[in-house]
């Protein structure tokens, strides 16, 4: 098994109530606990949390540090590139994962973030999910095979790992991939949920075969309890918001599953049947369960070396794309998922003690609502088909210009245009040049806000802008595509268009930028924070408590409240 190299902690997030013990307030934590809740909005918690119970949400808002004023600072606000923030406390241009997915120049195909296929699924089963139909990212890859390799920069936990002397255990829990694998490091393990075998599976970069208690969790098959059963609402339906918009013609309707509750998730041998589990929160259930089996296996904070656990919820990113943040489904599910914090702060609490334990809540992006829900509120907004952009007009004037009879526009892969680098050499063509005048006829676009070429980006042409900046730090030379697109405010743009998702996040809008961080736990004096804060600065703070070194691409600074400064 291949040995992994040093990175730093990203941030970990566990709250609650009663205390197991105590330390000394100035004695490094036992535990760390990252929780991430894949596309959680910042505002999206306080909208309901005179509904939610004592121990979950509410716990973290009265007990934490709440920061109410968090943003992204780079412009592709998408799940491996918000994880891999959290996990490094650098920026994408610095980590490499600028995209769920970009196009390797050397081969000319699309390659997935964290696939590597060096490195097969443990187990004949295998359980690649390539294919999921609601999560079109997998399609790009070309194994089963993952792996970290692809962060270039060390994570909290690489480092951790460092300055323990490997003592420290480290885990990665997600329904995603690409949640569980960025925050575990390079240094650590991961587990993700297979919507092909309704197991928590790994690959060979961690482990020749499974520990026995993952064998006895998969063999126990609690997905497959949910079958032939239904998503139904958790409360009276009078007692919603959005009890009146179950139905709505822009929601995502997967193949009987629905738009209004309840949501069946038909027969176990179906073909979506664990893909509609993940559609629901029973993702963050599965999530949960999982969990706790690994810290009480792998006796995650039980001796006097720190641990870190990061578990990553995604049922709320899903809610989001299928049916919107403003939905009934979303609005159940939230109140869903502060039952599930409060039994994993509970449990913690039971197993290690709050007060031994650091708990850092955050998000890797926010999301926009629907374009047709803010055309209904007045907003002059549509849908954009990025394969149509090679036969717009201005873009075939541009190849009667330089001579191309042939597609120009190799593809759009999400937020990057990328060109045929074959066809300009071939033509004899500067590509810096073509490269601006594409960028320069995107910026006609009904719906583009803005257009910019790599070149224009390496050579530091551009004007001084809070959003090129954001741009700039998203942008890696080898990995990036030959023009950024932006679309105007909730305009939707996305890759696939077979996918008539609700609603896509990705861009550096503030809906977007926005999340929650929370500290919890270990000795924290609550309080609510207001000033600009931003994500990146969460592993620095943990290095701090922790005692490590910062992560090789840390960009972030302490946050001062957290420390009791």
């Amino acid at each position: 098994m291949k040995i992994k190299c040093l990175l730093i902690l990203l941030a970990v997030a566990v709250l609650p109530v009663t205390i197991n013990g105590a330390i000394a307030a100035d004695a490094p934590p036992k535990l760390i606990l990252q929780i991430t809740v894949d596309g959680l909005r910042g505002d999206l918690p306080g909208r309901y949390l005179d509904r939610f119970g004592k121990g979950g949400f509410k716990y973290l808002f009265d007990q934490g540090i709440v920061y109410t004023n968090a943003q992204y600072q780079h412009s592709n606000l998408e799940t491996v590139v918000g994880h891999s923030v959290l996990a490094t406390g650098a920026f994408p241009a610095a980590h490499g994962m600028v995209a769920n997915v970009w196009m390797d120049r050397e081969t000319g195909e699309l390659g997935y973030a964290v696939e590597d296929s060096g490195y097969r699924m443990v187990g004949a089963s295998g359980g690649v999910d390539k294919d999921s139909e609601i999560d079109p990212t997998q399609a790009a890859a070309k194994s089963e095979g993952r792996s970290p390799q692809a962060i270039l920069c060390s994570t909290f936990s690489d480092e951790l790992a460092v300055h323990t002397a490997g003592r420290a255990k480290i885990f990665g829990v997600s329904v995603k991939d690409r949640g569980a694998i960025t925050l575990a490091g390079h240094a650590g393990k991961a587990f993700w949920f297979s919507k092909k075998t309704g197991e928590f599976v790994s690959s060979t970069y961690y482990y020749d075969q499974y520990p026995d208690w993952v064998n006895a969790w998969n063999k126990n098959r609690l997905a497959d309890t949910y079958a032939e059963t239904s998503w139904e609402l958790l409360n009276d339906p009078s007692s919603y918001i959005y009890k009146d918009t179950d139905d709505r013609p822009y929601e995502t309707e997967m193949q009987g599953y629905g738009r209004v509750f309840p949501h069946p998730f038909g027969e176990k041998d179906s073909k979506l049947f664990y893909t509609l589990l993940t559609l629901s929160p029973v993702g963050d259930d599965l999530t949960l369960d999982f969990a706790k089996s690994l810290m009480v296996n792998e006796k995650l904070g039980e001796d006097a070396v720190t641990d870190y656990l990061a578990v990553s919820f995604s049922s709320t990113d899903y809610m989001n794309h299928v049916f919107g943040p403003a939905s009934l489904e979303q609005e159940d599910n939230l109140l869903r998922l502060d039952r599930t914090l409060a039994d994993l702060l509970k449990f913690v609490d039971e197993k290690v003690g709050l007060i031994n334990t650091l708990i850092v809540l955050s998000a890797d992006h926010g999301v926009p609502e629907a374009p047709e829900y803010m055309a209904e509120n007045g907003m002059a907004v549509d849908r954009l088909v990025p394969s149509k952009f090679d036969v717009e007009p201005g873009i075939a004037a541009l190849k009667k210009r330089f001579g191309i009879g042939t597609e120009l526009i190799k593809m759009y892969e999400h937020p990057y245009i990328y060109l045929d680098h074959q066809l300009i050499r071939e033509k004899g063509l500067d590509l810096g040049e073509v490269e601006r005048a594409v960028a320069d006829e995107m910026m006609k676009f009904e719906g583009i806000a803005l257009a910019i070429s790599s070149e224009d980006i390496k050579n530091g042409r551009l004007p001084e802008a809070p959003v090129i900046e954001q741009i700039r730090r998203n942008f890696h030379p080898k990995r990036s595509g030959d023009i950024y697109v932006l679309q105007e405010p909730y305009w939707y743009l996305y890759t696939d268009e077979s996918l008539p998702l609700c609603t896509m996040h990705g861009t550096p809008w503030r809906y977007d930028t926005y999340v929650p961080i929370i500290f919890a736990g270990n000795n924290i004096k609550s309080g609510h924070v207001s000033r600009l804060v931003h994500p990146v600065d969460i592993v620095s703070t943990m290095a701090v408590l922790a005692g490590t070194k910062l992560p090789s691409g840390a960009a972030g600074s302490p946050l001062a409240e957290v420390l009791g400064e």
